[in-house]
């Protein structure tokens, strides 16, 4: 989910911490602590001043078999007398990422119910949370049909055919000659396709998460949609509409079964992100940490259910079009791999992980941070993070008049994403400028870890293979690469595809320096050519291609010098240093240095 506030333009310490005591809070268990004979008597006596109320917060990741039926770690609940824990001397504090993370301890914070420090908790927002401006968070999503409670399936499965079969006729008219007045022409048809286009961005937001979430992964697929639909539809990353407070509230309420105000000292109704498949809110802790939840919209498992039964029979009807594509194109597949992406990216407990394993992955790159995930205020539908508040990307102008080294950020850009394709193998599968912040120290913030995409060692060696057979031109090599990722099915006579290969690779590899294309003109030669010949592509490949061209692009923002050859070589080389002892290797070596130094 693609989550486009990114904590941006308040950079303040996370480690800046307003004191507690004099709101009736305390980091210090020890302060706290009462004598055996002191519980006793107020037990005794019955005063109420003693009552406590315990919230236990672990930041440390917590295996899959402590949850609870909801999801959640720990269970928050209120008792009579303080259970005896160790003092904050005695336990270890790691650093992670600049991040303080808390070791084989829980860190409790203790309200005390009595008038006077009732009063003195008192919220003092403009304080504790300052307003963040421009935020594109459209108005509340209830005037959408999909948002209301008695809209039901037959009404859905009505809208959802409705939309496609009006789509059908559009494009059918769109690549129809006889349907142009004063002729055909390729300019004429492109002006049809922009319209289609914008119309086919308007209905997917009208027809709410699933198919926005859908028109997200379609704007990566240039492959199989024209390029005036990938563009129109790579602007649904930013304009998404919000949900009402009050639905947030009573969803965080329900998923972690406590009122707002035992769970959070403070509570910011509005969100400071919207998307697809939920919003964010910024909250303080009653420790008076700072924190973002992820709320899912309400209804969105029952709406999923809807859209993908109708879905699959849709695939099923490309199928058997052969005007679609359906004898080249495994649209069942291409189901099946969306289904299962958006099942995953609603599965928050999910989510959790992929961001503790990605923190994991950078453990010792210090220029890399990754919100930490509060577990204890986490189930499947709400996920509570560490507040880290940075600077989107591609704010050039304020990057710069803050002093930051933009040639130094773009180069970190592509160095982690080089690391997690190539080293890790575990990567971020939507690092678009929401998703990618700068901290006061440079480092890349990282958020929103809900579509990551995973390559297998043998995944690894085969692009490893394909990479050395594109360098040495060999198309009958290349292809067989694809067949064995399993983006080409090896049926019927491949000697076009091997003609366009050859083409594809004399093309690429005869250009001088100052002809050299962007990755993102590459990623379009080549979508190109698969258009034509039985390419399918896995979503894995296609999220990298698109992965990196966003980073190009970025990388260009950033520093107009942007080189990602020039970057890529040391890895590029340190890959080839594995086939050191192949004839080919050193010649490779010598081919990348060049054109790294060019």
């Amino acid at each position: 989910m693609a989550l486009n506030g990114c904590y941006c333009n308040n950079i303040e310490s996370v480690n800046q911490r307003r004191p507690l005591d004099n709101l009736g809070f305390t980091s210090s268990i020890s302060a706290h602590k009462l004598s055996k004979n002191e519980r006793s008597a107020s037990i005794k006596s019955g005063n109420d001043k003693f009552h406590r109320f315990v919230v236990e917060m672990r930041q440390t990741e917590v295996p899959p078999s402590k949850y609870g039926t909801n999801g959640r770690a720990v269970k928050m609940v209120p008792a009579t007398e303080v259970v005896k824990k160790k003092t904050i001397s005695e336990n270890k504090v790691e650093t992670v990422n600049g991040s303080k993370k808390v070791v084989n301890r829980a860190s409790l914070v203790r309200r005390d119910t009595t008038p006077a420090l009732t009063k003195t908790m008192k919220p003092e927002s403009s304080k504790e949370l300052p307003p963040l401006e421009e935020l594109k968070v459209l108005p509340s999503d209830e005037g959408f049909s999909w948002a209301n409670e008695n809209y039901n399936s037959w009404q859905r499965s009505i809208d959802v055919w409705s939309f496609v079969l009006s789509l059908r006729v559009r494009v059918l008219l769109d690549n129809a000659k006889w349907a142009y007045v004063g002729g055909f022409t390729e300019e004429k048809q492109k002006s049809r396709r922009r319209k289609t286009a914008s119309w086919l961005r308007e209905c997917v937001l009208q027809l709410g998460p699933t198919f926005i979430k859908l028109g997200q992964l379609s704007s990566t697929r240039s492959d199989l949609f024209p390029s005036e639909f990938v563009d129109e539809l790579a602007k649904l990353q930013d304009k998404v509409p919000a949900f009402s407070p009050e639905k947030a509230r009573g969803f965080i309420e329900s998923e972690l079964g406590a009122p707002i105000n035992v769970l959070f000292k403070e509570f910011e109704d509005r969100p400071i992100a919207a998307a697809s498949l939920g919003q964010v809110h910024r909250a303080i802790l009653h420790n008076g940490e700072k924190v973002v939840i992820k709320v899912q919209r309400p209804g969105l498992k029952k709406l999923f259910d809807i859209d993908l039964q109708n879905l699959k029979l849709i695939a099923e009807y490309f199928q058997n079009s052969e005007t679609l594509g359906g004898p080249t194109r495994d649209w069942i597949g291409i189901y099946e791999e969306c289904a299962t992406i958006l099942y995953q990216e609603i599965d928050y407990i999910n989510e959790g992980k992929n961001a503790d394993r990605f923190r994991r992955d950078f453990r010792n790159i210090k220029w890399v941070r990754v919100p930490l995930v509060y577990w204890d205020y986490t189930a499947m539908k709400v996920l509570t993070l560490e507040y880290v508040p940075g600077i989107k990307i591609n704010q050039v102008d304020t990057l710069t008049s803050r002093g930051y080294d933009r040639l130094r950020i773009s180069s970190r850009a592509i160095e982690a994403y080089l690391i997690q394709i190539l080293k890790t193998g575990f990567f971020h599968a939507d690092p678009h400028p929401g998703n990618l912040a700068i901290d006061v120290d440079e480092s890349i913030i990282y958020y929103d870890f809900g579509m990551m995409g995973e390559i297998k060692s043998f995944t690894r060696e085969r692009l490893l293979e394909l990479f050395y057979s594109v360098y040495e031109k060999d198309a009958k090599k290349v292809i067989q690469c694809l067949i064995d990722l399993g983006a080409l099915q090896p049926t019927g006579d491949l000697s076009a595809v091997r003609r366009s290969v050859q083409y594809f690779l004399d093309n690429l590899l005869s250009q001088t320096p100052d002809q050299q294309q962007t990755l993102s003109a590459i990623g379009e030669d080549l979508f190109a050519i698969a258009q034509d010949q039985p390419f399918r592509f896995p979503s894995t490949f296609t999220f990298v291609i698109r992965a990196f061209s966003t980073l190009e692009g970025i990388g260009y923002i950033l520093n107009p010098d942007f080189s990602f050859v020039k970057i890529a070589a040391p890895y590029a080389q340190e890959l080839l240093d594995i086939r050191q002892r192949q004839p080919t290797g050193p010649q490779l070596v010598q081919q990348i240095t060049k054109q790294a130094n060019d």
